[in-house]
C-alpha cells in the first residue's frame, strides 16, 4: 500500500465515528456468503434514476444498464478506504467484459471529504481510480438519493434490507435486473462478490 494511502487509511476521525469506523475494520476479515438478491420486474426502475458526476456532469443510471454494476459508497477519510484499490483492480480486470464499478461518496458517515474538486485528487493520487464516480450523496434517510431508496430494498445474506450499515456497502446489480447486496466488510474481491460478476458477464466474455 503506498505510503500515503496507509497514513489516510489509518488517520480517520476522532470520537463515535473513528471508532466505529475502526470497530469495521477489525471486522474486515469477516466473509459473507452470497446475498440471495432481488430481481426488478422492471429495469427502468433504475434505468430513469438520474445521476451527476463528480465533475458534474448530468446522466442517468440507464447508462449503465448493459453492464454488470457495482455500486458502492465510499468515504475518503473511513478505516475501509483500502478498499478503493480492489475496486480498481476489479475494474482493470473486468472493465473491458462488461462491467464497472460506480462509486458514490457519502459523508453520511462524517467521513468524507469536503468538496469534489478533493475527493478527485484523493481517488486519483492516491488509489488510481479510473472508474466513474458520482456526486456526494446521502444514502440513508429523508434526503437520500433516488438510487438508493430503490437498492436498499434488496436483502443482505442474512435477510435483512434496510439501512447502508457503514462506508463501502455493495450493491452488484446484472443486466437482467438482478441485484445483490454485500456489506461493508466483505471485500470487493471476496469470491461472493466475484462469482455474482463472473456468472452475469456474458459467456466467452
Amino acid at each position: 500500500m503506498p505510503e500515503r494511502a496507509a497514513q489516510l487509511a489509518e488517520g480517520g476521525l476522532t470520537g463515535e465515528a473513528g471508532h466505529a469506523c475502526r470497530a469495521a475494520d477489525v471486522q474486515r476479515t469477516h466473509r459473507w456468503h452470497p446475498a440471495p438478491g432481488r430481481s426488478f420486474s422492471s429495469m427502468s426502475a433504475l434505468d430513469d434514476i438520474d445521476l451527476t458526476t463528480l465533475r458534474g456532469e448530468a446522466t442517468r443510471f440507464g447508462a449503465y444498464s448493459d453492464k454488470v454494476v457495482l455500486v458502492v459508497n465510499v468515504a475518503s477519510r473511513c478505516g475501509l478506504a483500502p478498499q478503493y484499490e480492489k475496486l480498481e483492480q476489479l475494474q482493470r480486470t473486468y472493465g473491458e467484459r462488461g462491467f464497472t464499478v460506480v462509486g458514490f461518496p457519502s459523508n453520511q458517515f462524517l467521513q468524507e471529504l469536503g468538496s469534489s474538486e478533493a475527493i478527485d485528487e484523493y481517488c486519483s493520487a492516491t488509489w488510481g481510480v479510473t472508474f466513474p464516480m458520482m456526486e456526494k450523496v446521502r444514502v440513508n434517510g429523508k434526503s437520500e438519493h433516488p438510487l438508493y431508496t430503490e437498492l436498499k430494498k434488496t436483502p443482505d445474506a442474512a435477510g435483512k434490507a434496510g439501512k447502508v450499515k457503514w462506508n463501502f456497502e455493495k450493491f452488484v446489480v446484472t443486466p437482467d435486473g438482478s441485484v445483490h447486496r454485500f456489506r461493508p466488510t466483505t471485500e470487493p474481491d471476496d469470491p461472493a462478490i466475484v462469482s455474482v460478476i463472473e456468472a452475469a458477464l456474458p459467456a466467452g466474455a
